[in-house]
């Protein structure tokens, strides 16, 4: 058995300057822990596979297409491939994701 804590995980270069750890890689899914502090957001950007995001803690914005929606806790959101998207925290507390891509994404995609 394998255990992970993503606390212990190095933060990966990112283009969007955010806490983000990868927990998990294999040839079909990549998984993502992102950690959004206040007034922190992605930049809007597409990925050439499907993604959804589960939100783990706190309360922040999913933007996918032309739609916005605050999202909380427990809530699962698709974002389909080549579809623009973005992540928000206008909040006061962290806004925690797991981001998941899938099937894995080819070469150098963040």
């Amino acid at each position: 058995m394998k255990t992970i804590n993503y606390k212990e995980i190095e933060t990966a270069n990112n283009p969007h300057g955010v806490e983000a750890k990868k927990i998990h890689d294999n040839e079909n899914v990549e998984v993502v822990h992102m950690l959004l502090k206040p007034g922190e957001s992605l930049k809007k950007h597409t990925t050439p596979v499907d993604v959804f995001f589960y939100i783990l803690e706190g309360v922040g914005i999913v933007e996918i297409g032309n739609e916005k929606q605050i999202v909380n806790k427990d809530m699962l959101v698709d974002s389909p491939k080549n579809i623009p998207h973005c992540l928000y925290n206008e909040g006061k507390e962290i806004f925690r994701v797991l981001v998941v891509k899938t099937p894995k994404p080819v070469g150098n995609q963040k």
